[in-house]
């Protein structure tokens, strides 16, 4: 038995400013074959790490490709694509034959010439590794679920989680599903259902949490051999964009169709209620002021690096400074250049520095002002979940009674650990900002009072009846609301 495992992933926001190039993914996170540590770098690269402990026990050998991700921006270059796609396909033609091709994929991957990059990779690799090779992968929820991918691979398996807790546990179910394909022990046929809405569903708060506890729950029997919600990346104007619901039987795909319907037609009934009220910038710091002990973490969702645009807005960190409002840390804030010029001063020195408000108009104007650099670190990481995630070197300033986490890549903020390893332990004050959408909830929920989310603004578009879409399809919820 031989198994080829590779990962090619980046979410493309396609209102994003910030362009995707060649470097976004060499610079970012690239392994050649055999290079990749054995713990996985992001969500996706978590198909390797599982394929390469099993190797041995499974009884299968193992061919190792490139593991490659770009931090969530706009859409990818042409040839950025390409390049990485054909090393992979290279890399596939060389190992042939191959029993199974197991990938780490993202799903909403566009390119210049691509709307559907997923989809071409896999049709391609279909066609070299033959009608007989058992061919998956992992994907990220907020993807979009396109007739290429569903012909052309086996077995696509969404993460459940969101925020995305269970990579490993779904890489590990669609290893053993590849496997058992390619024995012969199992026959998958895939079920989807189109829910025609674009909706937030975080598994951290109810409906969602009991809806996704059901359908795990269905798992193992009837033929179900996994269940997934597409929950559909609303940033990205695209054809086959949009909820779905996804269904793997055992050769049963009537059952399989049943099923998906059944559930994605409860899913629809449970629209608009997946995700919280979001406050504006002034309400989540009155609510963080009145709260009579901390922390108070407050998310400034659509500046969120994990949904491609910069991570650079200021704005509610200008209120902060306005209104006086101290004994806080804010981060990440991203700024390549402010973190050289804080490298450059060192660990204690103050200086008049200019950061953040920088990548677009909605990203509020930069702040100037005398800091302290309170601590410097080269390649700074935080963790998620099993995973280590970069921030490229990074410093953290103090400005008036705010510690602020400067980084040099763009990354959300997942996990307390990326205030603690530059000096700051956020559960020892009053108010924390992160930028992130959801992800930062597992990490911050054990040691937060409150959590509230704000819309500060920002290039994500975050009301899909105000975006102007020109490609997706229609009717669909809520921009179409009688449906």
């Amino acid at each position: 038995m031989r198994l080829f495992a590779a990962a090619l992933s980046t979410e493309s926001n396609t209102f994003s400013p910030i362009p995707t190039d060649i470097e976004s993914f060499t610079g970012n996170r690239y392994f050649r074959p055999g290079e990749h540590p054995d713990h996985p770098t992001n969500t996706s690269s978590a198909v390797l790490v599982v394929a390469r402990r099993r190797s041995a026990g499974d009884g299968f050998s193992l061919i190792e490709g490139t593991v490659t991700g770009a931090a969530p921006s706009g859409t990818t270059s042409r040839a950025a694509y390409e390049r990485l796609r054909d090393e992979i396909l290279g890399q596939i033609a060389t190992a042939l034959p191959v029993d199974v091709v197991a990938l780490g994929l993202h799903g909403a991957m566009v390119a210049h010439g691509y709307d559907d990059c997923e989809g071409d990779l896999l049709a391609r690799a279909r066609a070299l590794a033959g009608p007989k090779a058992a061919i998956g992968a992992t994907l990220d929820p907020h993807c979009h679920m396109t007739p290429a991918m569903l012909a052309a691979a086996d077995i696509l398996i969404c993460y459940k989680e969101f925020p995305h807790t269970d990579f490993v546990e779904r890489a590990e179910e669609l290893v053993t599903l590849l496997l058992a394909t390619a024995r012969g022990e199992i026959h998958p046929a895939m079920s989807v259902w189109d829910c025609r809405m674009i909706d937030s569903f975080m598994t951290s708060r109810q409906p969602i949490r009991g809806f996704v506890d059901r359908m795990a729950a269905l798992e193992g029997r009837d033929g179900a051999l996994s269940v997934s919600i597409v929950h559909g990346f609303s940033a990205a104007d695209v054809p086959h964009m949009g909820a779905k619901m996804l269904v793997v039987t055992d050769d049963r795909r009537e059952d399989g169709d049943r099923l998906a319907k059944a559930l994605g037609q409860e899913l629809f009934s449970l629209r608009g209620q997946g995700a919280p009220r979001h406050l504006s910038p002034d309400e989540g710091l009155d609510r963080a002021i009145a709260a009579p002990a901390g922390p108070i973490v407050l998310a400034d969702r659509w500046d969120n690096p994990g949904g491609g645009v910069a991570g650079d807005s200021t704005v509610i960190l200008r209120r902060m400074l306005e209104r006086g409002i101290d004994n806080a840390v804010f981060g990440a804030l991203w700024d390549p250049i402010a973190v050289r010029f804080c490298h450059g001063a060192g660990e204690g020195a103050r200086l008049k520095l200019r950061f953040g408000g920088k990548a677009a108009a909605t990203s509020g104007t930069p702040i100037d002002a005398e800091v302290e650099v309170t601590r410097v670190v080269e390649n700074a990481t935080q963790t998620f979940a099993s995973s280590v995630v970069s921030l490229g070197d990074a410093a953290a300033i103090r400005v008036a009674g705010i510690d602020v986490v400067l980084e040099t890549k763009r990354a959300q903020t997942f996990d307390p650990s990326l205030f603690r390893n530059l000096g700051i332990e956020p559960a020892d004050r009053k108010l924390v900002v992160v930028k992130s959408s959801n992800h930062f909830h597992a990490g911050f929920a054990p040691i937060a009072k409150e959590i509230h989310y704000i819309d500060a603004g920002g290039p994500y578009p975050s009301d899909p009846r105000k975006v102007p879409y020109r490609r997706i399809p229609r009717p669909i919820w809520p921009i179409d609301e009688n449906l």
